[in-house]
């Protein structure tokens, strides 16, 4: 049976309860339509007795939701756990660990990389979960009682998943590879938000390099006022009306109004602010965002075959996913000199860093 937390008290004692338990199943409904972040509405959690949905809506405090979540000694079980715990990091500057991502754990134990929840769910448990509240309103109250059992469900299986994937990785010897991954996902550097660095959103590496500088400065602009007003940072203004402004660097408010995407009302309220930004920005010497790498040559293409298909065979060897090893990226790193990438690091130095490392030393055939 489900249990529903509504009230502060018995948040406090839910979380006696759970002190010290070895392990939680977790899972968060949020909404994400109006705002730059997302609105927390639940949080579920499930051990081996119990299930909780807590309605952070209807709770001031959170405190004692966050004591067990933050239980160095509570392993937190997640599936695709990235979201939820930017959602949960956005509450109070801290990312749940240690963390057993089950998305991740699949992966290692065979499974294709990234499969989903549904997919894993009936593989393992022979359950087929319902989908008709994919996209609900979690801020709706109350919530009606199908939206209740439908969350639950996430972390019931969840359960489940975890202990079949947990013994199959121990039979393989791969637990400690799960820990290496997790904890890198729940590096809090991950989650912080740096407007300085908005431009990397943004596909605007072919602009000139004057208009490069001039994006750059717009996308820090716009990324600190969707903060400060947590809006979509499309509701400030859209990515291509950004590129377009910065490409085209319009000086004066008529020319601002011609640029496609940009609605008449934000040239009205925000436009002498966008023309004080692309001054400032022509200020300054231009500087390039990326590095102008050359294509590879035939040689190094040889060797980025020959890399790829190590992998290939490595992997199909150890039944894992390819990219799990190495990424075509990680790859072409290499082949270009790179040696401070995740192929040389942690479980894939030498489950197959080394052998990379001996493929590019050898003469080719």
């Amino acid at each position: 049976m489900t249990e529903l937390i509504t009230t502060a008290a018995a948040l406090a004692d839910l979380s006696r309860r759970l002190k010290g338990v070895p392990w939680l199943a977790l899972d968060t409904e949020f909404m994400r339509v109006d705002t730059y972040r997302a609105r927390l509405c639940l949080v579920q959690l499930a051990t081996d007795d119990l299930v909780v949905c807590v309605d952070v809506l209807a709770i001031d405090d959170l405190a004692p939701l966050f004591e067990c979540l933050h239980d160095p000694a509570t392993l937190k079980v997640l599936h695709a756990a990235r979201q939820d715990l930017e959602v949960l990091y956005d509450q109070d500057g801290r990312v749940p660990a240690p963390l057993f991502d089950t998305q991740t754990a699949a992966a290692l134990a065979g499974y294709p990389d990234q499969v989903g929840y549904g997919t894993l769910v009936e593989a393992e448990c022979g359950e087929r979960l319902a989908k008709a509240h994919t996209r609900a309103d979690w801020s709706q109250r109350p919530l009606p009682e199908e939206m209740i059992r439908y969350a639950a469900d996430d972390v019931i299986f969840l359960r489940e998943v975890y202990r079949r994937l947990r013994d199959k990785l121990e039979k393989l010897g791969r637990l400690d590879w799960l820990r290496e991954e997790c904890a890198q996902q729940t590096d809090p550097a991950r989650f912080r938000i740096d407007p300085e660095l908005a431009y990397q959103r943004l596909g605007g590496s072919r602009l000139p390099l004057p208009a490069q500088t001039r994006l750059q400065a717009l996308a820090a602009w716009r990324e600190r006022t969707a903060i400060q007003h947590n809006r979509p940072r499309g509701w400030i203004v859209k990515d291509t009306a950004l590129v377009e402004i910065a490409r085209r660097n319009p000086v004066s408010i008529d020319e601002l109004s011609t640029i496609a995407d940009l609605p008449p009302a934000v040239v009205r309220r925000r436009g002498e602010e966008l023309l004080a930004i692309l001054h400032e920005a022509n200020a300054q010497p231009p500087q390039r965002w990326y590095l102008d790498l050359p294509p590879l040559t035939s040689a190094e293409q040889a060797q980025l075959s020959r890399l790829s298909e190590l992998v290939k065979v490595s992997a199909g060897r150890l039944g894992l996913p390819a990219t799990l090893l190495a990424t075509r990226t990680d790859l072409t790193a290499l082949v270009r000199g790179a040696r401070d990438g995740r192929v040389l690091q942690g479980w894939r130095a030498s489950v197959i860093g080394e052998g990379l490392l001996g493929a590019l030393a050898a003469p080719a055939a």
